[in-house]
């Protein structure tokens, strides 16, 4: 991810609980996020690109922090979980015992179960 202030895999404060919770992003969530920057950057130039890029960077870093937030969603892979950032974006994550687990950032409607089914 671009910004330097969001490190993967950094561990986090669990709300105040005083455990860390590790964020980490799966090569295809990367893969996901790289896209959605090209396609950003080609609609609307490279700054708001990196705009975005970084609100969305916050949004999934701030899963640490209450994790189980979002939509059950086994139906579309065990244990999964979406939640939804500025109405374009669907985070798709797992909460494991010491770490959430960023499986796709899906942009602009895309279908989720088609992506985590297919491993794409």
């Amino acid at each position: 991810m671009s910004s330097p202030d969001c490190v993967a895999g950094a561990p986090r404060n669990l709300g105040g609980s005083g455990r860390a919770i590790r964020v980490t992003l799966r090569p295809k969530a990367e893969d996901d996020l790289n896209a959605i920057f090209d396609y950003v950057t080609a609609e609307a130039g490279a700054r708001v690109a990196d705009g975005y890029l970084k609100r969305i960077e916050t949004a999934v870093y701030a899963l640490a922090a209450f994790p189980l937030r979002g939509a059950a969603r086994d139906d579309i892979a065990p244990g999964a979980r979406v939640v939804g950032f500025e109405r374009r974006v669907a985070i798709v994550f797992r909460v494991l015992p010491s770490e959430v687990e960023v499986l796709h950032v899906l942009y602009a409607g895309q279908d989720l179960r088609r992506f985590v089914e297919s491993g794409a």
